[in-house]
């Protein structure tokens, strides 16, 4: 084997080689000639002292050898375009698009201040939200990032944190407990109409209450089922059951008399929500330039 190190050059025509399965698609692209690229293929070969291709006058496939180079190769040569596409733009202000997947709350409290400071400071920026509450595999369907809460965060992703704490709550209208009674203990909501959620996959949310070291799921009944959590607000203050919602939702209802909180001792915050993305991925500018407002954003919260 031979010492020296192959080149660059040499690497990225024989991921070009192996992508067409054509010396001459590839030489078309990399805009030279098939016989320099097949020059160049052999002295590869002869550094690395393995045949990564077989040859026929027909085509050309890789071996053992030069598939496993291929898929070794991939993941780095990716990273190295990012590198230095990553490079060329510390100049420059970000631009492109930014897509991330996320639930119509978390969006809501990204727009109170995230949002609007992004949008003002990076116009270049097309910010695509999607707001359909399911979880989904951001890098599969083509996100930059996503957005969960911190206790359903993937475990190889890394999160920024962002809003404080969360808090699920239950509430009710003062007249419905006028009429039904207030429940002491969270057993008691099964003897109380109350307004169910579904989720986006479709099954229905059990609540979750805890209190000391005691934590208990409450599956409840009610006349109206909803899957989305304003209209569940609304249907709550209207007096048509009792809700267990986020406890942002609720606030302004809360704070205008129209709902009163319930069992408060058995709803103690947790981890809010999380901008998370790939931890093996080198970061796009406008996501970077993102999460920077989120940290100055809660920076000054904090302050």
């Amino acid at each position: 084997m031979n010492n020296r190190r192959p080149s660059l050059t040499e690497l990225n025509a024989f991921m070009t080689i192996v992508r067409h399965a054509s010396f001459r698609a590839a030489s078309d692209e990399l805009g030279v000639s098939a016989s320099t690229l097949s020059h160049m293929m052999r002295t590869l070969e002869e550094r690395l002292g393995v045949r990564l291709f077989n040859r026929t006058t027909r085509s050309v496939a890789p071996t053992e050898a030069g598939t496993k180079l291929f898929r070794q190769l991939t993941p780095v040569i990716t990273d190295l375009d990012s590198i230095l596409a990553d490079i060329t733009t510390l100049g420059s202000r970000p631009s492109g698009r930014l897509r991330i997947n996320t639930s119509e709350a978390a969006a809501m409290a990204l727009m109170a201040k995230v949002i609007p400071r992004f949008v003002a400071r990076y116009p270049d920026v097309e910010l695509d939200l999607v707001t359909e509450g399911r979880f989904v595999d951001i890098v599969a369907e083509g996100f930059d990032a996503g957005v969960r809460l911190g206790e359903a965060l993937p475990q190889d992703m890394i999160g920024i944190a962002f809003g404080g704490d969360s808090q699920f709550i239950v509430v009710a209208s003062p007249s419905y407990l006028q009429e039904f009674g207030t429940p002491n203990v969270p057993e008691d909501l099964t003897r109380h109409r109350c307004i169910r959620f579904k989720m986006p996959s479709g099954k229905m949310y059990r609540w979750e209450f805890e209190r000391h070291d005691q934590s208990l799921r409450v599956d409840v009944e009610g006349p109206v089922t909803i899957d989305n959590m304003n209209l569940m607000v609304e249907a709550a203050a209207k007096g048509l059951g009792i809700a267990y919602v986020l406890s942002s939702i609720a606030r302004n209802a809360i704070a205008s008399g129209s709902l009163v909180t319930l069992l408060e001792d058995w709803t103690p915050p947790f981890p809010g929500q999380f901008l998370y993305y790939p931890s093996r991925r080198l970061v796009p500018p406008p996501l970077r330039a993102f999460i920077d407002i989120i940290r100055e954003v809660e920076q000054v919260q904090i302050q």
